[in-house]
């Protein structure tokens, strides 16, 4: 793999990353005050303290799994050619 195709696979998963927070601060904003009024109560909290906290902890588990799945791959980050010495 190139340094260029390695810088193009880093800003990759750097922008899906930023994406997922975007769309995890979305969910986290709908989970809560979206579901405000909604009279339904989990083990004594109302609805919308659990879909604000765990619910969240929870999808943002299933985005990082999305990301490791799809977007992120494995490669080596050091300089590959013969003779360089980085000390």
């Amino acid at each position: 793999m190139t340094d260029w195709e390695k810088y193009q696979q880093i800003r990759r998963e750097a922008a899906f990353t930023g994406l997922a927070l975007l769309v995890l601060i979305l969910f986290w904003c709908w989970a809560g005050f979206g579901l405000e009024g909604v009279e339904m109560e989990i083990f004594g909290l109302p609805l919308w303290a659990v879909t604000s906290s765990i619910g969240v902890w929870i999808f943002a588990i299933v985005l990082v799994k999305i990301l490791l799945k799809f977007v992120f791959r494995d490669m080596p980050l050091d300089d590959e050619k013969e003779g360089v010495s980085h000390e």
